[in-house]
């Protein structure tokens, strides 16, 4: 190599060595497991990128696929004005009926007010003293002298004349009256115990009735079981007041525990023992038993149904009374005494 001098300077090489690097690469082979190819790959990592869940209110609903609606019939209007006719009728049919229940209540309501009014005019009603005709039964000799029973057999009697009333109805045979109640009535009695269901004391038709001695009993000598009925109005009429007897107002006042009756001529009281309200039925109104262990079995079945204690022992000498009513359609109320003194 060679240079020349020019200028005062140096010129550049003209003769040049080319150095050239040869790329050399190195070829790794890694070892080869049995089973693998000798291809060898590279495994990438693949980014996995977050995506937040999507709220069920951002999610797609699907559409539900309905039936096509199927068109409503419309009703032949011949039908419809048909129909509401009948309903008319019947509603007006009702509204007729009760409004003639109604006006007949009240109509039956009068009369019986009236009926009692004249009545009450009619007949007089006294006391009987103390005297040699009255009969009183014997108590059990084990009962206390603190009992109700020796003051109730020092009370006085009632007499009724009843023979101006019997110029009214003949059927009339005694009168009753409750203390503690409004009862204070005649009686009658029939060959039934239907008809004085619908007829008042003058036999005219009458949904009150009127108060009613059981045509099974004997009016000349007592039977076992003496049995008189009334209806249980609302107004407290006939035996409407009845229902009282359950009220401990009632029960506290002593002298209520007495009932007073005048049958054929005959005065009497009697002692009450047991007072109830119970389901309809007939198991009370027996009046005869085939033997006293019957009758005793009997008074105790009515005794324990009482919803108060009156402290009075029924024997099977005793005779008693039982007065009925209705304390609803499905109910009654039962009141029973038993005859502690009466006059011959």
């Amino acid at each position: 190599m060679s240079t020349k001098k020019t200028n005062g300077s140096l010129d550049k090489p003209t003769n040049t060595t080319k150095i050239s690097f040869k790329e050399e690469t190195t070829n790794i082979q890694l070892p080869i497991k049995k089973g693998e190819s000798k291809k060898t790959s590279v495994k990438t990592e693949k980014k996995v990128t977050y995506k937040p869940p999507i709220p069920p209110e951002s999610q797609p609903k699907e559409v539900k696929q309905t039936a096509p609606r199927k068109r409503k019939k419309k009703l032949n209007p011949k039908i419809v004005k048909g129909f509401t006719l009948i309903i008319m009728t019947i509603a007006f049919g009702f509204l007729i009926y009760s409004s003639y229940n109604i006006y007949r209540w009240f109509k039956d309501n009068n009369q019986i007010v009236k009926l009692t009014k004249v009545i009450q005019e009619k007949v007089n009603i006294t006391d009987v003293d103390e005297s040699e005709k009255n009969v009183i039964l014997p108590e059990n000799e084990e009962e206390p002298k603190e009992n109700p029973y020796w003051d109730y057999i020092k009370m006085s009697l009632i007499d009724v004349d009843l023979n101006e009333l019997k110029k009214t109805n003949s059927d009339v045979i005694g009168w009753v009256q409750v203390n503690g109640t409004n009862i204070n009535y005649p009686f009658v009695q029939t060959n039934n115990n239907d008809y004085y269901l619908t007829h008042a004391f003058d036999k005219s038709f009458n949904y009150a009735g009127w108060i009613f001695l059981d045509y099974r009993n004997n009016i000349n000598d007592l039977d076992k079981n003496t049995i008189i009925y009334g209806h249980g109005r609302l107004d407290n009429t006939m035996f409407g007041s009845l229902k009282n007897i359950l009220n401990t107002n009632w029960y506290n006042n002593l002298d209520n525990h007495i009932i007073k009756v005048v049958l054929n001529g005959t005065s009497s009281l009697w002692q009450v023992f047991s007072v109830y309200r119970i389901p309809n039925t007939n198991d009370y109104i027996r009046t005869s038993f085939n033997s006293d262990e019957d009758f005793q079995s009997f008074t105790d079945m009515i005794q324990q149904r009482s919803v108060y204690h009156f402290n009075t022992e029924v024997l099977p000498t005793d005779k008693i009374l039982t007065l009925s009513t209705c304390y609803d359609l499905k109910e009654k109320v039962v009141m029973h005494a038993k005859l502690i003194k009466y006059t011959t």
